[in-house]
């Protein structure tokens, strides 16, 4: 190696996080941490899309579980306080509800983006920090998923009567700077927050795995796991 690279070299390894230091040092290749991040993923992905999309899976989930957005949680109390309670909580379930229905969609989605991953991603999540994986998912999957989801959320919340007046009231709110522009929609900000529970709990399958390779049952699992 040339004099002049050795000091990038070296810099660069001593930047690198603990745990990849520790798999080179085993003997993991490139491709087998691509490998073992595929595999992890997809089965993040898999079990995530199970955990949520069934009853419960966000209303039940305190970590996704969608509330009303800052102003209109206000105005919720305000309404509970004032009898109206049973409403609130109607639209707060059709809202969950919503998000349980459209989960199930992404799962072709999310397997492709898993299929399709190169070494290189998969070596930049194994090298990144805690959200690494919710980056990686979220840019190659958020917008063809927010296509998927919105129809079905809309036709969720469309059933219930205060899924007008939330866009009634949040779009005034809004307009006053009350509320980010993104919330005065019930429909978008229910595809929104799917998203962001779905990614997050992928996150956290993951984080699962990285604890626990052997109890996965999985070769490639255990060996690019156990090795950090």
């Amino acid at each position: 190696m040339p004099l002049s690279r050795r000091p990038f070299v070296l810099a660069s390894a001593l930047l690198l996080p603990l745990a990849w230091r520790r798999a080179a040092a085993a003997g993991l290749s490139e491709t087998d941490a691509a490998s073992g991040i595929r595999a992890a993923l997809q089965r993040g992905a898999e079990s995530a899309v199970g955990l949520l999309g069934k009853p419960d899976g966000f209303l039940g989930n305190p970590l996704v579980r969608i509330e009303l957005p800052g102003y209109l949680k206000d105005g919720a109390r305000l309404l509970k306080a004032t009898g109206q309670g049973k409403r609130v909580d109607e639209l707060l379930t059709a809202m969950n509800r919503a998000a349980e229905a459209a989960v199930p969609a992404a799962k072709p989605l999310l397997l492709n983006a898993v299929k399709s991953m190169s070494v290189e991603d998969g070596l930049k999540i194994l090298r990144g920090g805690d959200d690494s994986v919710t980056q990686f998912f979220a840019g190659k999957t958020r917008e063809p998923l927010t296509v998927k989801f919105l129809p079905i959320v809309t036709q969720a919340t469309q059933k219930v009567a205060l899924a007008d007046k939330y866009n009634a009231v949040a779009g005034k709110a809004a307009g006053l700077g009350l509320l980010k522009g993104e919330d005065a929609n019930i429909q978008q900000y229910v595809t929104a927050r799917a998203l962001d529970g779905l990614y997050l709990m992928i996150g956290e399958e993951e984080k699962k795995i990285r604890q626990d390779p052997v109890g996965t049952g999985s070769a490639i699992l255990k060996k690019v796991f156990g090795a950090l």
